[in-house]
């Protein structure tokens, strides 16, 4: 079950991603944090601030994404920032709600990995020096 997808403008909740999926009959939760890093292997000297843009239909493609995973008895919640980050800021929460913890962990980290191959989401990295450089430009949309 699809409690939450969403792309957002503001501040993450992780608290409010966490109520989102509980219920009686789960045994586990599993959550993932995505922040923003001072380190990219891309990158040439420290990273200051990431930038995320989204495709206008990026709910959408959010919401298939977690369709592609719904199952009986697990609820899902999760939700990714657009705009500008500064280090430690989050970008994504994840969180995975099931009768087992097994359940839990799997589709949660099947949920990231595809949101960060599949959704349309680009991000601005801008280092200390001032220069930047773009990721996530390649991706093909239909």
């Amino acid at each position: 079950m699809i409690t939450v997808a969403a792309i957002s403008d503001t501040d993450l909740d992780v608290a409010a991603h966490l109520a989102a999926v509980a219920a009686p009959d789960a045994g586990a939760t599993a959550v993932f944090v995505g922040t923003v890093r001072d380190n990219d292997p891309d990158a040439q000297g420290t990273v200051v601030e990431l930038e995320y843009s989204a495709h206008p239909d990026a709910d959408r493609f959010l919401r298939e994404i977690v369709d592609g995973l719904d199952r009986p008895d697990v609820r899902i919640a999760v939700s990714h920032r657009v705009g500008t980050l500064g280090i430690g800021g989050v970008a994504i929460v994840s969180v995975v709600s099931s009768v087992h913890r097994a359940e839990a962990f799997e589709i949660n980290r099947e949920l990231v990995e595809r949101v960060k191959a599949e959704l349309p989401m680009w991000k601005k990295q801008v280092e200390s020096d001032g220069s930047h450089s773009w990721v996530g430009l390649g991706r093909v949309m239909t």
